[in-house]
């Protein structure tokens, strides 16, 4: 019987990009608030804001299991008073 010739593939070594750290564009400034207002307003471009309608459900679902959480904690703690109050 022939056996087959299988070749091994080589691991290529994956392209690894150096993600740089941001550095102040001038270190012997220090601190510029020119600059970290520009950078302040390029990340605001960068936010998706929610619509007005998106805003207006998203923040009554919050206040209504807000509302939901707060009676559950009232009412097992009026209940564990009653049963603390029973016993002792």
């Amino acid at each position: 019987m022939a056996k087959k010739k299988t070749k091994k593939k080589e691991a290529t070594p994956k392209s690894t990009t150096k993600k740089s750290s941001p550095e102040p564009k001038n270190e012997q400034d220090g601190f510029s608030p020119a600059q970290f207002l520009q950078g302040t307003r390029e990340e605001f471009s960068k936010v998706v804001w929610p619509s007005q309608q998106q805003l207006i459900s998203e923040s009554a679902a919050v206040m209504l299991m807000v509302i939901l959480v707060a009676t559950t904690i009232y009412f097992v703690d009026n209940l564990f008073s009653w049963i603390a109050g029973m016993v002792f």
